[in-house]
């Protein structure tokens, strides 16, 4: 599963060939979680109330981008790492 995202001890990860809906793997420490790229929303799992509300504006910084990562990763291609929150 390929990292496409690193800031603030956050991991952003997307799986080759995952289910749709489009979605990206969140990881702060011992916390797990799926987002949804379309609709910017938590799908499954748990982040803590700070760290989801800067994943969420993440997303949405960077939804373009996430989205055409989604396609790459369906496709078993390279994905690319995106600029992480500031």
């Amino acid at each position: 599963m390929p990292t496409i995202g690193l800031f603030r001890g956050i991991k952003i990860a997307i799986q080759f060939n995952d289910h749709v809906p489009p979605h990206i793997h969140v990881q702060y420490g011992e916390h797990k979680a799926t987002i949804l790229i379309n609709e910017i929303e938590l799908d499954e799992g748990f982040l803590p109330n700070k760290q989801l509300k800067m994943v969420l504006g993440w997303c949405a910084l960077h939804q373009e981008e996430l989205l055409e990562n989604w396609e790459l990763a369906r496709k078993n291609n390279n994905t690319f790492m995106i600029e992480p929150l500031k």
